[in-house]
């Protein structure tokens, strides 16, 4: 690599790296691990908690911090904990959730409590939610305080987070868009053409700030980025290069400089091997 610009490589999971089964081909581990120790310099930029990314990148072997839960935080493998976090303040999560109540929408809020993950959801389960929670509640990274639990208050929010039919979404996120400072983003699950998922941050908080603020610790010259979805556009735009899958959302292969194969052809590892 000495003889091309130092570079950092990043990308999306879910859509992305990740199969249609959600997980890691074999041939994704062995090839990003050969780039790795070839000199190449890996990370992920996620919506996802350590919760779950953790276990999905275990088997890789980049020692640079994981940019979890869309650049509000960042999470060091190595040390099991976390060395950047963004915060909303208080009297910002009171202002959120009463538009979420007027809404008739029971959001998830995650606040940090050292290295943990404190979760709490106030109103009843849907069959959607009970499902997320059941597949992330055995975890050490992570504690769910569902219904009356009292427990899980404390700490700084980093996320306030819902899931429902898209267009019931829609109303809130505009409400708290035009009412906060925040950094909110409304956007279609993966999987499920009808779901919606709304994140709200703090103001600023994005995978593309977080990828510049590791980016300038590093002292690369270039950055290439891997997205599929809508969510992804402004670390695309921010980046040198911004990548898309072919199985993106229409909106994310526009902004793309480049467009490879599905996210079930290992192609973003296959890309980053063949700049090497």
């Amino acid at each position: 690599m000495s003889t091309k610009k130092k570079t950092l490589y990043v990308s999306d999971l879910d859509g992305t790296l990740l199969g249609s089964d959600s997980r890691l081909s074999r041939t994704t581990v062995a090839l990003l691990n050969r780039a790795i120790a070839q000199g190449a310099l890996f990370t992920v930029a996620t919506a996802r908690t350590p919760a779950t990314a953790v276990p999905l990148m275990a088997e890789v072997a980049t020692n640079l911090p994981l940019i979890v839960l869309s650049g509000a935080a960042m999470w060091d493998n190595a040390r099991h904990g976390y060395t950047h976090t963004q915060a909303l303040s208080p009297s910002t999560v009171s202002r959120i959730t009463d538009i979420f109540a007027a809404h008739r929408l029971n959001p998830f809020i995650y606040r940090h409590c050292g290295d943990l993950l404190h979760v709490t959801h106030r109103g009843t389960l849907s069959d959607v939610e009970r499902e997320f929670v059941r597949q992330r509640q055995d975890t050490p990274f992570k504690v769910f305080h569902l219904g009356d639990d009292p427990i899980g208050d404390e700490g700084e929010a980093l996320l306030v987070f819902a899931m429902n039919d898209y267009e019931r979404l829609k109303p809130a996120h505009e409400e708290i868009a035009a009412n906060t400072d925040c950094h909110t983003a409304l956007y279609l699950d993966n999987v499920d053409p009808d779901l919606g998922l709304l994140e709200v941050y703090a103001p600023g908080t994005t995978k593309a700030a977080a990828i510049a603020r590791l980016a300038a610790q590093l002292g690369v010259e270039r950055t290439v980025v891997f997205g599929d979805n809508l969510n992804d556009i402004p670390m695309m735009r921010a980046a040198t290069v911004g990548v898309a899958v072919e199985n993106a959302f229409p909106p994310v292969k526009e902004v793309a400089d480049v467009i490879i194969g599905t996210n079930d052809s290992d192609a973003v590892a296959r890309y980053i091997a063949s700049e090497l």
